[in-house]
């Protein structure tokens, strides 16, 4: 094969297809392609409206100043551990935007919509994935679906939080979501470090429950530093990019931390490593703390105490947390997945969730306690 020249090398570039690509060395181990269109075909089927758009906007502003401290209420990101079911997600959603409204004087409500599961070994790895639940692997369809939850949810007047683990993914929902995370297992990878980085969203980075693992990463680029993303566009091509600024998730908001560290005064220690750190952002003004995962042992009666927990150091004037997230659904508990008519209506098949009417509960629960800290610090 000739050698390209560069950028403006036509005749290599038409010849490419032709000489660049050995089907006896690549593909080896692929057993089928079953390709899928570009982020635009999704994106144009299922458009955001103006409403929806300007939502998105609005709420993500509402969570930077939140976690820059320029809003005293509290973000509390709430909802199922995974979506698997999208009526039960429209359900949920229905009810937790009532709430939203009722109580979005003291709290910033955004829902959980998580899509992708990170898998150690094996298990369900999401709606997008396989969203018949059967190992068909119809990720097409799952796309499609996923868009469909979101827009729901966004019709409702409701901001989406998702996890971002597949680099692709964001191009086909990213517009509909209001906060990202980058989980524990992707904290230290150049991959997500960078794709946070050109992500328009607040996106938070979940991190060890340590003082020093809990400090930010190293960046992964210098500012100014073009990098590849895959796909670049809507139009599903790949092409260097420079963000405006690369930044680490951490400099968009502070790092969940298990709740048993924080003990009295460990809250203000954890704070003050991070401005030695010369963190900028909002790990200078709180933290956003995970009630769910380790630090209640998956027990959905145990994660409602932490936020109980939670919610009296709010009330007591604790002004270094900034945010909350827990797992909730309609049902409490969880099942192991499974085709949807062999499911129980509205139960999580991943990590076990805070029933509906608990959570209705704790919701009040915290924006009592943000009343309560208002009032101290006046």
């Amino acid at each position: 094969m000739a050698a390209l020249r560069g950028p403006d090398s036509s005749e290599d570039e038409r010849r490419l297809g032709e000489q660049a690509v050995f089907p006896e060395t690549v593909d080896i181990n692929i057993r089928q392609l079953d390709p899928i269109p570009a982020p635009r075909a999704f994106l144009k089927e299922q458009p955001l409206t103006d409403a929806m758009s300007e939502l998105v906007l609005h709420s993500r502003q509402e969570i930077r100043d939140v976690l820059n401290g320029r809003d005293d209420r509290l973000l509390v990101i709430v909802g199922p551990c995974s979506i698997h079911d999208p009526k039960a997600a429209h359900e949920y959603a229905e009810k937790l935007a009532a709430v939203k409204r009722e109580l979005e004087d003291r709290l910033v409500i955004v829902m959980r919509v998580y899509f992708e599961k990170p898998r150690t070994t094996i298990g369900w790895k999401g709606l997008i994935n396989d969203p018949d639940l059967d190992g068909r692997f119809n990720i097409r369809k799952g796309m499609w679906l996923a868009r469909k939850v979101l827009t729901d949810v966004l019709s409702l007047g409701l901001p989406a939080a998702t996890e971002w683990l597949d680099p692709i993914t964001p191009q086909y929902i990213c517009d509909a979501i209001s906060w990202g995370a980058i989980g524990a297992r992707n904290t230290e990878s150049q991959v997500h470090r960078e794709l946070a980085s050109g992500l328009s969203m607040p996106v938070a980075s979940r991190t060890p429950p340590t003082v020093r693992s809990s400090l930010p990463p190293i960046p992964a680029t210098r500012p100014g530093s073009n990098i590849i993303s895959c796909p670049s566009t809507s139009m599903g091509a790949s092409s260097p990019l420079r963000p405006r600024a690369i930044r680490i998730a951490i400099s968009f908001c502070a790092a969940p931390i298990p709740v048993r560290i924080m003990m009295p005064n460990r809250c203000v220690r954890l704070l003050a490593a991070l401005k030695a750190s010369k963190a900028s952002g909002p790990s200078e003004h709180g933290l956003v703390i995970d009630a769910a995962h380790g630090n209640c042992g998956k027990d959905e009666n145990r994660e409602a105490e932490v936020v109980e927990e939670l919610a009296e150091r709010i009330a007591a004037g604790e002004p270094g947390i900034t945010g909350i997230m827990m797992e909730s659904f309609l049902v409490g508990g969880h099942q192991k997945p499974a085709p949807l008519d062999q499911l129980v209506y509205g139960q999580s098949v991943t990590d076990a969730c805070v029933p509906w009417d608990r959570t209705n509960e704790l919701l009040h629960t915290l924006a009592d306690a943000v009343t309560a800290r208002r009032n101290l610090q006046r």
